[in-house]
This record gives structure tokens, sequence and C-alpha cells, in this order.
């Protein structure tokens, strides 16, 4: 089933997290407040126009996948190369995150904050409601968190994985990605994650983690002019 992360971003806005998404035709998007996301059935000739009417002029949202000619009335901010990695060891992994408390809609706020400090990607108001996320707390205060994005077939992204400046070195994010993948490898499914290709720290804790690399795409950010 690896095959369905060649356009994932397309297939999880029209399979299981249809319900988080906007768009018409060969085009979708994540509803605003969610992740800024892109997805189309074509990534060699993208509907632009049909996203058009559920985009707002000075939005911001990321494309992967796509290298072809920007087209009217939008216009790239970033463009960088990404990498998606998958686990398909058969080894389980172990929850060790005791303390970590489940993130609800009152934690949303100080997780778009960390997330705005860490950059992890894509993240919004809402982006903890498409699936299950968690964090560590020092004095009321998030300091780390991870959780789930995306979701096709049996695949399920381990997203948002990030730990304030000030609380990193601590192991906190192996132990958030370790619930999480725990939780995930308890329902069957697979785990999956993106990457940015030259964060090697990064991607040498998730070697570790038991994942692998399935393929390196190109990212963009784009917004409407």
């Amino acid at each position: 089933m690896l095959h369905l992360l060649d356009n994932i971003f397309w297939n999880a806005l029209t399979g299981p997290q249809a319900k988080f998404a906007t768009g018409a035709g060969q085009a979708r998007r994540y509803a605003p407040g969610f992740s800024p996301i892109l997805g189309f059935a074509d990534l060699r000739n993208p509907d632009f126009a049909a996203l058009e009417p559920y985009c707002e002029p000075g939005e911001q949202f990321y494309c992967g996948g796509w290298s072809g000619p920007v087209p009217a009335g939008w216009r790239i901010e970033v463009e960088s190369m990404m990498v998606c990695m998958a686990r398909e060891v058969a080894h389980p992994v172990t929850d060790e995150a005791f303390e970590a408390v489940p993130l609800t809609a009152e934690h949303a706020a100080q997780a778009v904050e960390l997330a705005k400090l860490t950059n992890p990607g894509p993240f919004g108001m809402r982006t903890i409601e498409l699936g299950e996320y968690f964090g560590f707390f020092k004095g009321g205060r998030l300091i780390a968190m991870a959780g789930e994005r995306m979701h096709a077939g049996p695949l399920r992204e381990v997203s948002g994985v990030c730990t304030h400046p000030d609380h990193q070195g601590k192991g906190y994010a192996r132990l958030l990605m370790h619930k999480v993948m725990a939780r995930q490898l308890h329902r069957q499914q697979i785990p999956f994650l993106h990457v940015m290709s030259a964060n090697e720290r990064a991607r040498e804790l998730y070697e570790r983690l038991g994942f692998r690399d399935y393929r390196e795409t190109v990212v963009r950010v784009l917004s409407r002019t």
C-alpha cells in the first residue's frame, strides 16, 4: 500500500480525511484552519483553477510533488526538497511517554505557537483534530508535541514533531514519536512521515526509529496573488 505515498496529499484529502477537505473537480485543500496543504489528482497538470474559489488572496499553501510552471494568479514563495519516509519494520515500539498529555482544542493555541517557533511543517489551529496529538508540558506550557496528520488506507502520518529550543536534547521528540507510533501499530497501521531533505539531524533520528526513505520530491510554498 506504499504506492499511496506517491500522491499522499490527494489520497488523504479524497479518502479518510475528505470531511476535512474542500475544493472541486481534481483539486482539494484542507479546509481553512487545518493544515494549509493542496492536493491534486494529476501532479503533472494540477487544476489550480478549480481551487481558486476556495483560496483567498494572500493565503499560503504547501504543495508536494509538482514542479511545473506556475499558473497565473499564483506565486512560489519557497521551493525545496523533502523526503517521505515509511516504517515497515516488524518489531514493536514501546510507549514510555507516560506523562504525555492528549492535546485537545484547549491546547490548540499553544500548539500553533510552538509550531510557529520550531517550524515542523504546515500547522493550523485545527490541525490537532486530524488525529491524535500528545504533548509534554512544563509549568503549564507546551514544550514538545507530536501527532498524526494525513491518513490514507493503512498509512498514518507522524507529524508536528517539535520541541521548544529551551528543552531540546532531552529525548522528548523520541518519546512522543514512540507513543504515536505504538498506537498506530496497535491499529495495524503503517507509520510514515515527511522531512526536509536538508534536515540531516531529523533524518538520522527517524532512521534510528525504523523509518526508511520512500521517495524524495519537490515541495513548494505557494500563495494566491
